[in-house]
């Protein structure tokens, strides 16, 4: 086992979710390109590349994925470090194990297992971070985390009712296919597209499709995604910052096969030296009046729309005299205004593709934007 947790309060797992978030979000719809050879694939328009991207039906694969972050993210490490004992006994230990993993899967490489078939799916990473593995069962109605450094496992139940739509193993596992699909789904005028050079990823030939935002009211310069050239899977996309030369966040496969992968892979059954923890998820719409108006006053807020979009999230606590600073003590409360900066109605946390805004009232902002952005959507709401 590895070494105990170390706790934070609430208001600290907010906004180091608002930092962290957002950026392993991006890993997903952003993975790299390793171009080696001469490829000569039959030529595509546009129009013909996203169509083919989009009829891709591929539904059983396994391989290997490498994660790179060069975002300039701040050395975060002080918000999980413990102050006192008597703190930390009183701190909720799965948010702080929470945090500490966020930021770790936002910063550096990583290497990872990715196994899909049908209604099965294992995600298994290995590297740094221990083995921590996500095994999905579409069948079961069922997820299970879980963590080897731990020894812990979290099983969450889904309701029997959910829609299908939510049901894809690809959904937790959030692979570059999958990503791509909801960069597909979300194209509109805002964004220029074109293809790209052919090149070769995993050992497969691939297409190369662009997307670069139209507006300068982003941080992101533009998206690039292999797409296989046989079966118009996604196998690498990366993210450069506006501006920037090379690419802030990549993640792609190294190594791939799209047939099944043996069932075996798939089962897992906790040991007994595994503490285990289980959780309903519960049914869409399932819930009375008042849990509704409580979930709907805890939702993020979006502001604007498209690139410029700014997400506004739920304040954990009352604001006092330090803001979205609230609750931290001294030592948590140097280090976040030592990597922040101060801007009109708050302090500014920024790196390469987001960034994030405490306000002196105590909401957190965060959006791939410019600071100039984020002020202007909490003071005008728009």
């Amino acid at each position: 086992m590895g070494s105990p947790r170390r706790g934070l309060d609430r208001r600290s797992v907010l906004w180091t979710s608002a930092i962290v978030v957002p950026l392993v979000a991006g890993a997903a719809i952003i993975v790299p390109m390793a171009a080696s050879g001469a490829v000569d694939l039959p030529d595509k328009t546009v129009e013909e590349l996203i169509e083919f991207a989009g009829a891709s039906e591929v539904d059983a694969l396994s391989g290997t994925i490498e994660q790179t972050s060069e975002l300039g993210l701040p050395d975060l490490g002080g918000l999980t470090e413990s102050r006192d004992d008597s703190q930390r006994a009183s701190d909720d230990e799965s948010s702080s194990a929470d945090a500490e993993d966020l930021i770790a899967l936002a910063t550096g490489s990583h290497t990872a297992k990715v196994y899909l078939d049908g209604e099965s799916a294992r995600l298994q990473v290995l590297d740094q971070l221990g083995e921590r593995n996500v095994y999905v069962d579409g069948a079961a109605d069922e997820i299970w985390y879980v963590d080897s450094e731990t020894q812990t496992a979290t099983k969450l139940n889904l309701p029997s009712d959910a829609p299908n739509d939510h049901r894809d193993p690809s959904d937790a596992l959030s692979t570059p296919d999958e990503m791509l699909d909801e960069a597909l789904a979300r194209l509109d005028e805002t964004t220029e597209v074109t293809v790209g050079t052919d090149s070769r990823v995993a050992g497969r030939d691939v297409y190369e499709l662009i997307l670069e935002p139209r507006t300068p009211d982003t941080l992101v310069g533009e998206l690039r995604f292999a797409i296989d050239g046989e079966n118009g899977a996604a196998l690498a996309a990366s993210v450069t910052a506006r501006g920037a030369s090379a690419p802030a966040f990549s993640i792609g496969f190294t190594q791939v096969d799209f047939s099944a992968p043996d069932t075996a892979v798939f089962a897992f059954e906790p040991g007994a030296d595994i503490a285990v923890t289980e959780k309903d998820v519960a049914p869409h719409g399932g819930h009375d009046g008042r849990d509704e108006k409580k979930t709907d006053a805890a939702a993020p807020v979006i502001i604007g729309e498209g690139w410029s979009a700014v997400v506004e999230l739920p304040d954990a606590s009352e604001a006092g005299e330090q803001g979205a600073f609230a609750g931290l003590d001294p030592e948590q409360l140097a280090m976040l205004e030592s990597v922040t900066f101060a801007v009109e109605g708050g302090r500014m946390m920024q790196t390469a593709l987001v960034s994030v805004l405490f306000t002196d009232d105590g909401r957190v902002l965060v959006g791939a934007v410019p600071a100039s952005r984020l002020v202007e959507a909490a003071q005008t709401g728009r």
